[in-house]
């Protein structure tokens, strides 16, 4: 790996408006938490996704919102890697949890998709699964609603409130994946999701 390739940080989620602040988009809107903090804009590559680019202490960053319904987000972000040359182990997706409770947060390399279908495609088009995963921690539907409706429902009322923090607790963990690495950013986003 190239000292100075890009990172890559591609956040999960439908298109659309209708989906924007659903559980499913968690991934989009941390994405848009960090394009936001450094004044970044989305736009058009043709590779099927948005991108947004910047800079993390002297670190190009790139951000993507594929532009396929998330389960089939895998070409879209394989696209990405292969144009702009970025190395799977610099590549991080950002994904909706169902296994934690809203907000909580986990970084960690590899691993099974956990039934989760746009991580799934992610690693089926790449033919690995050793990327870096954030997951964000969405809850579990409650007793009587299936997991399909709840993730494409929209956050509650008390959650809506909470979730710019949770946001950029996120964006923070992120910032230090790239500035420090993965044991400092997970040691940081670990210790506050458990406090």
């Amino acid at each position: 790996m190239t000292p100075d390739a890009p990172w890559l940080i591609a956040g999960l989620g439908n298109p659309g408006p209708w989906f924007r602040r659903t559980r499913h988009n968690a991934g989009f809107l941390t994405v848009d938490r960090l394009a936001e903090r450094h004044g970044a804009r989305f736009r058009r590559r043709g590779l099927g996704t948005l991108l947004a680019e910047l800079e993390v202490d002297g670190h190009r960053v790139l951000l993507a919102k594929p532009q396929w319904f998330i389960n089939l987000s895998g070409r879209p972000v394989a696209r990405v890697l292969r144009r702009y040359g970025v190395p799977v182990e610099r590549l991080v997706v950002v994904q909706d949890d169902l296994d934690f409770g809203f907000g909580s947060g986990r970084l960690k390399r590899g691993g099974g998709p956990g039934g989760h279908n746009g991580v799934r495609s992610v690693g089926d088009a790449l033919g690995t699964r050793d990327f870096v995963r954030l997951r964000f921690g969405i809850g579990r539907p409650p007793k009587g609603q299936s997991i399909g409706d709840f993730v494409l429902k929209r956050f509650t009322e008390d959650e809506e409130a909470a979730l710019p923090a949770e946001l950029d607790r996120c964006a923070d963990a992120l910032e230090t994946l790239v500035r420090l690495g993965l044991n400092r950013a997970q040691d940081a986003l670990n210790a506050r999701t458990e406090s």
